[in-house]
């Protein structure tokens, strides 16, 4: 009686191993759709350059499972704001201040919401044409979509939605980085230094802080505070007020002739602004010349 037991246990347990085992081979060779994202809120960043004309991204979608899939699979992409929302709300709470935004409608354009994975490939793609110009560096902009099945196919329900974020740069300054430029020259004829961050504004421009004033992040105080360095094609600088501060250059600075060059050193690479200007704020004015310098990649 004993032995009949545990032969009836025995043929249980193959029973079952044999279940879990079809049901492990039936998910390792699963071909689960996923939008390609981060696992951060499902974000995708595209870091899109600011040259004056359209710039084209892709979104971007994945197959799993042991063998690439057998047939074609399609998904239908459509614009939805459920994600959007929980980023907004999970982050910032009701502080809509800091809120990100949705990239507005005429500042891009999909021409085919359908991604397809050919048969024997692995990822598939549609494209994206973006215009970055006038876009805030101050804001995160994102495009929301959303995977449905149009065919059968089995989308990954943590990887169905992707907030595609649009960041712009330009040869100066880059809204993907926390990147810094030092800062070394003179305030009113004395020694002054620190650290600025510039934003990309255009193709051929950037805004940065005037002289030793704070930087904080509220509307009112950049444009109270901020100046534009504008680069032609000759490279020389162009100083001009963000918007509400008062500001003059000043020309014919042997040391800080208002000119951006690139510098070349033991190997490495530097972006290099020497500008002098006046500026004036809360009833002061002050006197700046001053060597902005940071090391880019080759």
């Amino acid at each position: 009686m004993k032995r009949s037991y545990i032969l009836m246990l025995a043929a249980a347990a193959a029973l079952s191993s044999c279940k879990d085992n079809d049901v492990f081979e039936q998910e390792m060779y699963k071909n689960e759709v996923a939008l390609i994202s981060s696992n951060y809120y499902n974000t995708f960043e595209e870091i899109v350059p600011l040259t004056g004309r359209e710039v084209t991204g892709y979104i971007a979608a994945s197959a799993g499972g042991t063998h690439a899939p057998a047939k074609d699979m399609i998904i239908q992409l459509e614009e939805d704001d459920e994600q959007f929302n929980i980023y907004n709300r999970s982050l910032f709470d009701a502080d809509e201040r800091l809120y990100a935004k949705l990239l507005p409608k005429n500042r891009y354009k999909i021409e085919d919401y359908k991604i397809v994975i050919k048969a024997g490939e692995r990822t598939g793609r549609t494209m994206v044409k973006l215009d970055p110009d006038g876009l805030s560096p101050d804001s995160t902009y994102f495009i929301e979509l959303k995977a449905t099945d149009v065919s059968g196919v089995d989308i990954n329900p943590k990887k169905n939605s992707i907030l595609y974020q649009v960041l712009i740069k330009n040869d100066y300054a880059s809204q993907a980085d926390d990147a810094f430029y030092a800062m070394t020259g003179l305030v009113d004829e004395r020694i002054t230094a620190g650290n600025k961050k510039l934003f990309p504004l255009t193709s051929n421009s950037v805004r940065v802080i005037a002289g030793t004033e704070s930087f904080e992040s509220n509307v009112s105080h950049i444009n109270k505070t901020s100046i534009i360095l504008e680069v032609g094609a000759d490279n020389k600088v162009t100083i001009k007020p963000y918007k509400d501060i008062e500001v003059r250059q000043i020309d014919g600075d042997t040391r800080y002739p208002n000119i951006f060059r690139v510098e070349e050193s033991f190997g490495r690479k530097f972006n290099v602004f020497l500008i002098s200007y006046e500026y004036k704020l809360n009833g002061s004015t002050h006197i700046m010349q001053e060597e902005l310098r940071i090391q880019v990649n080759q």
